[in-house]
Formats: C-alpha cells, structure tokens, sequence
C-alpha cells in the first residue's frame, strides 16, 4: 500500500481554453492533499502564471507545452503513482503512454474519443453512462454535479448562502473566466453599467485578461465597479453577491453551490450540453456570446434576472439542487481507492 501516494496532475490551459481546466484540478489536487498525497503538476508557462497566482505552495515540474507530442517524453523521467488528466487534446493513446499501468482519472466534457484511465469524471448534469460507451473501456464513470470539484470553501458557506438568498439586487458578481475569451468581461460590463445606475459590481477575472486595462481605466471613475484580479476569496464573493453574470466552465458549480441566482453565457463549444442542461432544468438563465444577437439577448436575460423576483427564486431552488459542492472530496476518495488496490506493477514507475 503507498502511504504517500505522488500524483502527477497534466492540465490544460491558455487563452483560447481558459483557466478552468488548472482551476477545478486544483480543487482535486487539494482534496487529495488533505488526505496525504503529495500532488504536482506539468506546468509550461500558461498553467505555471495560475499556479503562481492560486497555488504557488504546490509542486510543479516546468515544461514548455502539454502537447500530445510531447507529454510521454517529458514524464518519462518523472517519479509518480498515479495520474490526473484534464487535457482535451489528449486520447487514449496519451494516456496509456503517460500512466504506464498505473492508476488514472480523466476529468473530460465532451464525450467525444477513446480514453484510458480507470475514472473519468464529468460533471455535466445531462451526462449519462451510455454517452461514454464507445470511450471508456472499463473505467468506472464519475458523472454528474456531485463529482465536480469545488474547493471545500463553498460547500462550507453553503448553509449561510442558503439563508441569505432571495432578497433585494444589491450586488452583481461578473465571473466570466480568467482568460477573458474575446474580451467579454468588459463588454458585459459595460453594457449592465450602463442600464443599472444604482447596483454595485465585482469583477472576477485573471491578471492576464484582456479586458483588464480598459476595466482598470472603469474602474477608477466609477465607484460602483470593484475589479478582482486572480480573486483568491471567489467563496465569498460567490456568497456576497446577489445576481452574477458568469461563464459555462466549472464555475456554473460554485455558483449552484451557493445557490445564486445567474446569467449563463456560453463562451466555448464544450460548454453548450451543461448550459442546455441547466436551461431546461431552470437553473440558470443562457445566452451565446457567439451568437449573432448576443447584445440584445443578454440584456433581454440581465433585465430579467434582475427584476423579476419570481425567475429569481426558481434558479436559487433549481440550482441548489444540482451540486452541493462535495465533489472534489467523492473525487479524491475515489481515486484514492484506486491507488490502494491491488494492482500490475507500473512500468517505469516508484516503487
């Protein structure tokens, strides 16, 4: 039995896929870390700027990219137990070369190509078992919102947003990703200041954004707006606020969490099952930044979940109900579970 099992962690990251692939394996890596794990990640530079600004005391081994190409060579000479892949440009083929027999959980959306590993967890809330049938071999499935991994402050101010909710709008919390796909935080940001004269704003986004000079600029002539660079209080921001206006990622489960009521806005082709998902079970309220009438949408959307207390009401309900913010822990135990077991020597791997 490896009392001290070493995980090796290989996410995805960057401009066009966003922060949430490093974000949610995080959480994992964390949950498995309060159980004695020791945790590290591949980390080529875009991953190595969210470790340093969310997690500087986790390990890491520096890399240029986390291609396919590149991967199998690069953790050859690497010392590991197990690994976690969060990767959508990497297969079956990838992960049979990196794991080397041992013990691996693929965290994946799309339900779209082979896999190797012995989990896969996908928190969609549509997802269901036959969509992996062609992909998974005999992984065991980790499906849905009560797998997906959150970092434990939500679930513990879970209680307290349950008995503030349902109030007056106050506050709006704008959370579209940390990588600002398209420059988006900004232009939603301009157009709910611009029709909302007495409502107070926090904006969540990384210290990359493209957004960020122009909202930085915003923001130092108009009291209203409070920027959040690389927020490490996201919980509680997530708590405070009353509305939020946020991305289809892995957020969609903190602010379920929470129960707050939002505005989805789909910023990538992955997000579109849960975000259909979350519609149809009045979660949230969903909009397509690539549609061609985004603008009049979102506000017809904004307009709505800011003034009608009833629609408000049905998301905080619905969306309490999908995700209770455990995830990362059932995640962990899972994976744990797996390591622990009796299994084929790893080729190449620690003793």
């Amino acid at each position: 039995m490896i009392l001290r099992p070493r995980i090796l962690f290989i996410a995805n990251a960057g401009p066009a896929v966003g922060g949430g692939h490093v974000m949610r394996s995080l959480s994992l890596a964390r949950a498995l870390g309060e159980h004695g794990a020791e945790c590290i990640f591949l980390a080529p530079p875009s991953v190595a700027a969210i470790l340093d600004a969310f997690a500087p005391d986790i390990g890491r081994e520096e890399v240029t990219s986390v291609e396919a190409e590149t991967i199998p060579a690069t953790v050859a000479r690497l010392a590991f137990d197990a690994v976690v892949f969060d990767h959508y440009g990497l297969g079956r083929e990838e992960h049979e070369a990196v794991a080397q027999g041992r013990p691996a959980l693929v965290i994946d959306d799309l339900a779209d190509r082979p896999l190797g590993a012995d989990l896969i967890l996908d928190s969609g809330p549509a997802r269901v078992e036959a969509d992996y049938a062609p992909f998974a071999g005999n992984a065991r499935l980790l499906l849905g919102p009560s797998y997906a991994p959150l970092r434990p402050e939500f679930a513990q101010l879970r209680e307290q947003a349950i008995a503030r909710r349902g109030g007056p709008v106050q506050r709006v919390l704008v959370a579209l990703g940390l990588t600002d796909v398209g420059g988006v935080t900004a232009k939603v940001v301009d157009r709910l200041r611009q029709r909302n004269g007495q409502l107070a704003f926090d904006v969540v986004l990384g210290g990359g954004a493209p957004s960020l000079p122009g909202l930085t600029r915003v923001a130092a002539h108009d009291p209203r707006v409070t920027l959040h660079v690389d927020a490490q209080d996201m919980a509680q921001l997530t708590l405070d606020a009353d509305v939020a206006i946020g991305a289809g990622g892995s957020t969609t489960w903190e602010r379920c969490t929470l129960g707050l009521p939002s505005v989805l806005v789909i910023l990538a082709e992955n997000q579109r099952p849960a975000a259909r998902a979350l519609a149809e079970r009045d979660a949230a309220l969903v909009v397509d930044a690539t549609d061609e009438d985004f603008p009049a949408a979102f506000d017809r959307a904004s307009v709505r979940l800011l003034s009608d207390a009833a629609t408000r009401a049905r998301l905080i309900a619905s969306s309490l109900e999908l995700c209770d913010g455990l995830g990362a822990e059932r995640a962990a135990a899972a994976l744990l579970e797996v390591i622990s077991a009796p299994r084929a020597a790893a080729s190449g791997g620690p003793s």
